[in-house]
């Protein structure tokens, strides 16, 4: 039977004088396979043309549709309104900077996070372009590729309680970039340079272990171990101060 489904949309524009955060509510007719991100679509299309929110892939591999759905931080593009009551909220992401309406921005921190973490290779070896290149064990390679399959979409973030009362906290997102690079064998920073960069309040040691950023991930990442990992590396680095 088809369903008439509310919408209660989260409507703010920052840059519009004098606008004020309110929520509308839109009606939409349910149809077979319908998801979130096409359903504000079809709005944006056939009742609030100024409607922001934000798409790229439209196939859970860009992030850019990550929004509170029902109070969950997941993707538009990946949720199926028949998974959802008749009754649908949505809301913008918490922790990132805020564009208008469900639109958020998230280059800002991630850019941020990499340039502080360092989100490279760090090695003396001179780069010779004619080299073969370098061989790793197969298993240590998946560990690696699990961990570079986050789409930085901020559902992690947003669904954390500690990165929302304490903004410099590196979340999950940025201790999961961490691992997959102390992982890297071929990057070459020592234990007691990681142990600088991640063994405070904002680092490893400033999560409370809830893990609602394991919950809520949408590609399922091993973040549980991640952090296990990290935590196990930093326990045992000599304290020299």
């Amino acid at each position: 039977m088809e369903r008439t489904l509310k919408f209660n949309i989260f409507r703010y524009n920052p840059n519009v004088k004098n606008d004020k955060p309110r929520v509308e509510t839109f009606e939409l007719n349910e149809t077979p396979r319908l998801n979130v991100f096409t359903a504000l679509n079809r709005i944006r299309e056939e009742q609030a043309p100024d409607l922001m929110f934000d798409f790229v892939c439209r196939a859970g591999i860009c992030g850019s549709c990550a929004m509170m759905i029902n109070g969950r931080p997941t993707l538009g593009c990946r949720t199926l309104t028949s998974d959802l009551p008749e009754n649908i909220e949505l809301y913008p992401l918490p922790f990132f900077k805020m564009l208008g309406d469900l639109s958020v921005d998230t280059g800002i921190w991630f850019r941020g996070i990499s340039e502080q973490l360092e989100s490279w290779i760090h090695t003396q070896k001179e780069f010779v372009p004619e080299a073969e290149e370098e061989r790793m064990d197969n298993a240590l390679a998946n560990k690696i590729y699990e961990s570079e399959r986050c789409i930085e979409c901020g559902c992690c973030l947003a669904g954390c309680a500690t990165a929302q009362v304490y903004p410099h906290f590196l979340g999950a997102a940025g201790l999961n970039r961490i691992g997959r690079f102390m992982m890297d064998p071929r990057d070459q920073r020592t234990d007691e340079e990681w142990f600088e960069l991640v063994s405070t309040d904002d680092g490893v040691f400033g999560c409370i272990g809830m893990m609602a950023c394991d919950d809520v991930c949408p590609k399922d990442l091993p973040l549980l171990e991640v952090f296990s990992y990290i935590r196990r590396k930093m326990s045992v680095v000599p304290f020299t101060k």
